[in-house]
């Protein structure tokens, strides 16, 4: 399994439109066929951050989520609305 969490600072007056659009990207994500989590969590002490833990069986998986039409236009779409870049940082699973 290969795990990244992507951090993401929102711009505040974008916050409703990043939810909107990072949901449309957590229902289409979880239908590939090598995910096996998306998960889009907000921070209760700052609602601009956010955390998307994303899991797939391998780095292909990974990989392959990058070049899906929803991903591209998720990145696309918010890339305005970014405070700071995103940050992606991969993790190695000890368990499950």
């Amino acid at each position: 399994m290969v795990v990244t969490i992507v951090e993401v600072h929102v711009k505040p007056e974008n916050v409703d439109q990043f939810i909107a659009a990072t949901v449309e990207n957590h229902k289409a994500s979880v239908k590939e066929r090598k995910n096996m989590r998306f998960d889009v969590l907000q921070s209760p002490q700052d609602p601009s951050f956010f955390l998307l833990y994303e899991a797939y069986n391998s780095d292909e998986g990974a990989a392959a989520h990058k070049n899906t039409a929803h991903y591209l236009k998720w990145r696309d779409t918010v890339a305005s609305w970014m405070a700071v870049p995103r940050k992606g940082v991969p993790y190695r699973v000890i368990c499950p």
